[in-house]
């Protein structure tokens, strides 16, 4: 059975309880589903945060986030998968990115949506700039970030 797959980068918000039973309609196979969704701070290093900019290369995000889904797809027995990334600008307390994962057992989704989150904090082609009182800035990837996505190496 093929594993349906939803992979979009968009504007508009989502609704993730939408997304889950888009996934999830008419299907018995499925045991269990994790969800991810990444929400914009309105503040960082005790600093408010105005707004979140966005920007990806369009053709080459999609392509790259399709890479690292068929990486899960190998290394999990998933059921389902859907990935949504927002752009443009967002202001706090708005939707950024969702990930859902579902297989049959708890453990496979739990891990796989683990292994893509920590990819697309690190490694996604997006750029993220942050509006202050105090002007705009782009935001540098964080050693964390790296260290998290590192460890889903395969050796």
């Amino acid at each position: 059975m093929t594993v349906p797959v939803t992979i979009r980068i968009q504007d508009a918000d989502f609704d993730i309880a939408r997304e889950i039973e888009a996934l999830t309609r008419g299907r018995t196979d499925i045991g269990a589903v994790v969800s991810f969704s990444g929400i914009c701070r309105g503040s960082e290093a005790d600093q408010d945060i105005a707004a979140l900019t966005l920007e990806h290369y369009p053709g080459m995000a999609e392509a790259e986030i399709q890479r690292h889904v068929d990486d899960a797809l190998s290394r999990w027995p998933l059921t389902g998968l859907t990935v949504i990334h927002r752009v443009g600008r967002l202001v706090p307390g708005d939707n950024i990115v969702l990930v859902l994962t579902a297989s049959a057992h708890r453990q496979a989704a739990f891990s796989a949506a683990e292994f893509l989150m920590d990819y697309l904090k690190a490694n996604a082609p997006f750029w993220k700039r942050e509006e202050r009182a105090d002007g705009s800035t782009w935001v540098e990837a964080h050693h964390r970030d790296d260290e998290a996505a590192a460890r889903w190496e395969k050796n």
